[in-house]
């Protein structure tokens, strides 16, 4: 992992791990973020709009991508192609009530790629970026309860179960990680 203060120097941020590499998205990353984005499995179980266009996945970056300080492209090391999305949830746009020192974390993945193991291997990288780099104490994972995988995920990295809500008139679960930081 080779975080740097992104206030600083946002283009140079990367959190890297075996196959990939977490890094600020860029406008030019609009094509393969329309890619994955417009396909509407994957868009209905992260529950955000499906992207109808190129121009809608850009404006997505530059409007909603870039200005988060911990979002992140998760790209394919051997590729250097945003294949998902993987960050902190912005103040204000959790899904669920958070704690002093906690967030929400999201992510989602291109299709093709489900079942290979690449979002827990994001999700663990994140995580040891959200311990070491930014000290924060828990984190929060919330998911649509159709959304099975995205649950295992969160369980294979430690998450537990808190909670079972309701958001949108959208049944979802609530998981947690206690980070050590005090």
């Amino acid at each position: 992992m080779k975080p740097t203060d992104r206030n600083n120097n946002q283009e140079s941020l990367q959190i890297e791990s075996p196959r990939l590499i977490l890094r600020p998205w860029r406008p030019d990353d609009a094509e393969a973020l329309f890619r994955y984005a417009s396909d509407a499995k994957v868009s209905e179980l992260a529950l955000w709009d499906r992207h109808t266009s190129v121009e809608m996945s850009r404006e997505v970056i530059e409007k909603f991508f870039i200005p988060n300080p911990h979002t992140f492209a998760i790209t394919d090391k051997t590729t250097g192609e945003p294949i998902g999305c993987i960050g902190i949830v912005p103040d204000g746009d959790e899904h669920y009530d958070i704690r002093e020192g906690e967030r929400e974390v999201g992510y989602w993945l291109g299709r093709p790629l489900w079942g290979q193991g690449i979002t827990t291997e994001a999700l663990k990288a994140l995580i040891r970026y959200c311990r070491d780099a930014i000290a924060l104490k828990s984190l929060i994972i919330t998911t649509d309860e159709r959304n099975v995988a995205s649950q295992r995920v969160a369980e294979k990295c430690g998450f537990s179960l808190i909670d079972r809500y309701e958001i949108s008139g959208n049944a979802g679960f609530a998981y947690r990680l206690m980070l050590g930081n005090d």
